[in-house]
């Protein structure tokens, strides 16, 4: 036990005697996980989330993010209580004690969704350097994308390292996570409390808090409003409601992926594993937990959809309503729109000929003008799918702080999100590698790791074309859902193992409440797993090697409960025999 996780443990200990205001000092001055998983929910994926259920859902989806957090509390609560109580290293404890191949899964997953991770977070700084804090330092050529990346990766490098080093430099690290995490809230909340002062909007958002089922397979109130216009025909009407549906499930999977990824499963209990704690500590990391990342997650999130749908739900800027062509093609939101009625027009076998046929510049002039002549609500409704950059983002706060205002107080925002996550994940992936070669507080080990995913950050300028830095975030968000619920079922089942968990186990009730919070938070993902899952199948060109994954999986995953069943009746035999 080193010097200072004695003097915690007193610390602790000590304040826990005294009770109320000493113990509350002590948890503040002990705090560290909890932050470290703030600074990692707190990025790209979240924030891309929020904002396009704000877009797509308005304030009627504000629910979706508390109840993916939810589940990610409960089953992190769970397992800091495995790890704190046994203080076994999960990945040796899953491999002996549950099943082989969903230890290996784990930390196969963990790593695979930090290299997923960490690429919209690189893209998604850059959005905001080129859109809003720097537009004229940051022209968004390729030079320019991979010399700021540099720059961003070796800044955070940098950060990485003061973490591997102990005393003041690993102190003077959980600070800087704290004030990164502290900036975000605060740039945020700002927007909200502005839109609240003004009136903009009323006490009627809390509803949006309440879950809603019927959100899952229907438009929003207003976009179901736009839908049931006169001026839609009903072929209008049943492509934008499928369209608009099938977007928003997508959002919904993506933010509850980036609520609590499998990532954070693994970073939480080798961090505190990297500390010292025990189960002297067990309420301090509930609490952690709750302080650190609950409760600015979920202020956090809930202000950006606010705002989001503020500036954007039902909407269309005054250019896309312009009845002149020309100006219609000035709307930021154009690109996207563009697409969308060329898909819609391409569903008609005649609408796919004419298209056909056409150049590329008869195609452009006959889309704009077709643009202009569609109805009002048409336009909004093809705006709801939009992929925005983040300055257009940005211009849903211009109102209420002023257009320079605005960019500076998202783009800094933005910033921080993806600068404090690109750093946990690089942390994350250090503790994964030196599991793997099997010593994970191995500083060698830990930095390879890290520069490892890193690496594979900085080329995301090569992976991702598209003009959204925002959407990347999502794309990653579907992918990731996928692995969430390996790390829910392996934990539900250790928490479940008396030969691990021996007298620590909980009994009786309490074990019920531990089974029905944790069923129920895997059944949430499993059922956002399958969602994204079965999408994925019925696609022609990933159908057949996605399918025969999940098959060669399910396979290997049952040979490793048969070896586990095996090695457990030949270890009770021979303590028999003895």
């Amino acid at each position: 036990m080193s010097n200072k996780t004695f003097r915690d443990r007193q610390i602790l200990s000590a304040a826990q005697q005294t009770g109320g205001i000493a113990t509350l000092g002590a948890y503040l001055r002990l705090s560290g996980p909890g932050w470290l998983q703030s600074a990692i929910t707190l990025g790209g994926g979240s924030l891309a989330g929020a904002l396009y259920l704000g877009m797509t859902g308005g304030y009627s989806l504000l629910w979706v993010q508390l109840v993916a957090m939810f589940c990610g509390i409960v089953m992190l609560s769970a397992i800091s209580y495995v790890t704190l109580s046994t203080g076994k290293r999960p990945y040796v404890a899953m491999n002996e004690y549950v099943n082989p191949v969903l230890g290996v899964a784990w930390i196969t997953a963990t790593i695979l969704a930090n290299m997923i991770f960490i690429l919209p977070q690189f893209s998604l700084a850059y959005d905001a350097l080129q859109f809003s804090l720097l537009p004229d330092q940051v022209d968004g050529s390729d030079q320019s994308k991979y010399l700021v990346t540099g720059i961003i990766a070796a800044v955070a490098t940098g950060i990485v390292l003061l973490s591997l080093k102990p005393g003041w430099m690993s102190k003077l690290f959980d600070l800087l996570l704290k004030l990164i995490v502290g900036a975000i809230v605060v740039c945020f909340v700002v927007a909200v409390v502005q839109l609240a002062i003004q009136g903009k909007i009323s006490l009627e958002v809390l509803w949006g808090f309440l879950p809603d089922l019927h959100r899952l397979t229907e438009a929003a109130p207003k976009i179901s409003d736009l839908l049931i216009s006169e001026s839609l025909d009903g072929a209008s009407r049943t492509h934008w409601q499928d369209e608009l549906v099938s977007f928003k499930q997508d959002k919904m999977i993506a933010s509850a992926a980036a609520a609590v990824g499998i990532n954070m499963t693994f970073l939480l209990p080798y961090s505190m594993l990297s500390r010292g704690w025990d189960k002297t500590f067990r309420g301090l990391a509930r609490w952690d937990l709750i302080t650190g990342m609950a409760i600015p997650f979920v202020v956090v999130t809930s202000c950006i959809v606010i705002t989001a749908a503020y500036g954007f739900h039902a909407k269309a800027d005054a250019e896309l309503l312009s009845k002149d062509p020309a100006v219609v093609t000035t709307s930021g939101f154009y690109d996207t729109v563009e697409g969308q009625i060329e898909k819609k027009l391409s569903k008609d076998e005649a609408g796919k000929k004419q298209l056909a046929a056409m150049t590329e510049d008869e195609k452009k002039t006959f889309l704009a003008e077709t643009i202009a002549n569609l109805p009002e609500e048409e336009r909004k409704l093809a705006v709801a799918l939009a992929k925005p950059t983040t300055s257009q983002l940005a211009k849903s706060l211009e109102p209420l702080l002023g257009k320079e205002r605005a960019s500076l107080v998202f783009g800094i925002g933005v910033v921080a999100m993806a600068f404090s996550t690109i750093i946990i994940l690089m942390l994350i992936n250090g503790y994964a590698f030196g599991e793997i070669l099997g010593d994970y507080e191995n500083p060698v080990y830990r930095m390879i790791g890290s520069l490892l995913a890193v690496i594979v950050g900085v080329f995301w300028v090569s992976l991702w074309s598209g003009k959204s830095g925002t959407y990347l975030a999502i794309v990653a968000g579907t992918f990731a859902i996928l692995l969430l619920p390996i790390a829910y079922f392996a934990f539900l089942l250790m928490m479940n193992n008396r030969e691990l968990m021996g007298d620590e186990k909980p009994r009786g009730s309490r074990m019920g409440i531990w089974n029905l919070l944790m069923g129920l938070s895997l059944a949430i993902v499993s059922w956002a797993a399958y969602s994204a899952l079965s999408k994925k199948i019925a696609d022609p060109a990933t159908g057949g090697m996605v399918f025969g994954g999940v098959v060669t999986f399910g396979i290997l995953m049952l040979i490793g409960f048969s070896a586990r069943f095996n090695n457990g009746k030949n270890r009770t035999s021979v303590q028999d025999q003895t």
